[in-house]
């Protein structure tokens, strides 16, 4: 069985300035989305799932889906404030999505495989598609033994502000101790800092490994994220800004000794459309990659 591609769409892009998940970079209109599907075509992957939200749903299948036509089954899973446990109501006034583990929670009903979450908006490189699909390959009937991409962090910065990333501990067998989210991390005199949630400044190394929400799961982690997200919501339910991540319940998993997260390390050079003026530059590289012969000039 080919893993699946779960691809998180749902957020709109606030700093960005409007809906970076469908605009079109490529010289014929791709998204940064449409090379993750040719990438994870190439990469082995058998069936692609995204999860957005309603009310661009009619622009997202014209825009997005019928260029897989042929290519992929594709499906869709929606997000929204409301989609919380039995017996957990959404409080009055949020208007934050409960993040990127919500999202993945939103693909329990159809996803039986193992699989692959990646953000649509950024782009992760044919090397790392190739790593995860193997990895997931032999991932069939296990639990419990999950996987990510580490990218290197200074590979993964933006030259128009700070960046949000998963900083990662690994042993000495290449297995994740700890991932923490951080969420304002950017280079300052020439070292790559973030400020801590005492206040204080922390650098860190060029070749720290940090998740770019590029990870490997089997169907067992959306139980163990279902229980913990009931736990989250009881503890943080009054907080209107709080977000359920990704590397909060891994972290979980893996402190706790209840499953283990090999890191796939990559050199390969994270980029994205974080702020308005990082677009041009990914225009330029994604041509670049095209000139090099990674890539054809029109994808599908």
């Amino acid at each position: 069985m080919k893993p699946t591609l779960f691809v998180l769409a749902a957020g709109m892009g606030s700093r960005y300035g409007g809906l970076k998940q469908l605009d079109g970079l490529g010289p014929y209109g791709e998204t940064i989305m449409d090379y993750s599907i040719f990438d994870a075509i190439r990469g082995g992957f058998g069936k692609v799932v995204f999860v957005i939200r309603k009310d661009f749903e009619d622009d997202f299948r014209n825009k997005i889906l019928s260029k897989y036509e042929n290519h992929i089954p594709v499906e869709i899973v929606f997000q929204s404030l409301d989609k919380l446990p039995e017996g957990f109501t959404c409080p009055e006034g949020r208007t934050k999505p409960w993040g990127t583990n919500h999202a993945v929670l939103m693909g329990k009903d159809v996803i039986k495989e193992p699989f692959a979450v990646i953000n649509a908006d950024d782009f992760y490189g044919r090397d790392s598609f190739e790593a995860l699909g193997k990895e997931l390959a032999g991932a069939e009937d296990k639990k419990n033994d999950y996987c990510m991409v580490g990218f290197r962090v200074g590979n993964t910065l933006s030259e128009s502000g700070s960046v949000a990333r998963g900083v990662c501990g690994t042993d000495p067998e290449g297995y994740l101790t700890t991932v923490v989210e951080r969420t304002a991390i950017e280079r300052i005199d020439g070292e790559i800092q973030f400020t801590d949630e005492n206040g204080r400044k922390v650098v860190v190394d060029e070749n720290t490994p940090v998740s770019m929400n590029m990870w490997g799961f089997t169907p067992d982690y959306f139980d163990y994220s279902e229980e913990y997200f009931k736990d989250f919501l009881r503890k943080n339910m009054d907080n209107l800004k709080s977000e359920y991540f990704i590397p909060l319940m891994v972290n979980e998993l893996v402190t706790k000794k209840i499953a283990r997260v090999k890191v796939l390390d990559t050199t390969s050079r994270w980029f994205g459309v974080t702020y308005a003026d990082d677009r041009q530059g990914v225009v330029d590289k994604i041509q670049a990659l095209i000139n090099a012969g990674e890539y054809p000039e029109k994808l599908f």
